[in-house]
């Protein structure tokens, strides 16, 4: 577990997603869970070390499985966008693995069908404030990643967590972003009033503003290249060269390469459908 600040701390040694937990003497306010109920246990009996307050909230800053399937495994309430609150209201109770392959890091742990999910019970849609003393702590709707994709930000601290907004040496999940939305959200983030801030990112921890421009540079090539590839009557083949020009981006470790060309693939695909695909055929 590393530590931003003395109240402020991320954990980046579970699959999935990266932790973070604000520990105050009223108790702790954790961010997201590590997909396998395991690694929830485990996670949970490591906070039991912090000795802070008896209460306990986990915020979700999106409905990705990767940080929502162990939610239960943490027995506490949970806070989120309401359009994450939507996504669970969608959901069966109990997950299955589906047969497509998204390149998640869920699907490389074993064992994960039959978890029941934890829908939040309390959601916001724009602002919500934690008033747990005279420091607040700010959730922010930030759609781009996904429609219910939201910040934590502690104002005091100068500490932001924006969780795949941006991420750390792996490709993002295109599926169901919204790019130009992503843009204006990545824009904020490098505008004056987050240039101290310490930004977190949901996958990989603390990222640099090198790294937030390298992010948005990488999203707005994805998206001239899909405004491009809608405008082809033929059936559009992304199975090849496009894939392996985007994942070249990164530095990534042989062992993930597959992992994350079928994130991309699945992710690209699904894109093009939703964006394009759907427009076309109401035009019609």
């Amino acid at each position: 577990m590393d530590s931003i600040n003395k109240q402020v701390y991320v954990e980046d040694q579970y699959p999935g997603v990266t932790l973070g937990v604000i520990n105050h003497p009223r108790g702790l306010i954790q961010i997201d869970a590590p997909p396998s109920p395991e690694d929830g246990r485990s996670w949970r009996a490591a906070l039991m070390s912090f000795g802070s307050g008896p209460e306990r909230i986990l915020i979700n800053l999106d409905a990705h499985p990767d940080r929502t399937l162990g939610v239960r495994a943490m027995d506490c309430s949970v806070i989120a966008h309401e359009k994450t609150a939507q996504v669970f209201r969608n959901r069966p109770s109990t997950f299955k693995a589906q047969s497509d392959e998204t390149g998640a890091d869920w699907e490389n742990v074993p064992g994960l069908t039959g978890i029941r999910w934890v829908a939040p019970e309390i959601s916001f849609t724009h602002t919500m404030t934690l008033q747990w003393d005279d420091t607040p702590i700010l959730l922010e709707s930030h759609p781009g990643p996904s429609v219910g994709a939201i910040w934590v930000i502690l104002p005091e601290k100068k500490v932001v967590f924006v969780g795949d907004a941006v991420l750390k040496n792996q490709p993002p999940f295109l599926s169901n972003a919204d790019l130009p939305v992503w843009l204006e959200t990545l824009a904020l983030l490098q505008s004056k009033p987050y240039h101290d801030y310490t930004v977190i990112s949901g996958r990989g921890g603390v990222v640099t503003p090198a790294l937030i421009k390298s992010q948005t540079d990488f999203i707005k090539d994805v998206h001239k290249k899909m405004e491009k590839l809608s405008q082809k009557k033929q059936k559009v083949d992304i199975e090849g060269s496009l894939v392996q020009q985007l994942l070249s981006n990164f530095k990534v470790p042989t062992a993930r390469q597959k992992q994350y060309a079928q994130r991309l693939r699945y992710g690209l695909k699904h894109y093009l459908v939703r964006h394009y695909q759907s427009e076309s055929s109401n035009d019609e």
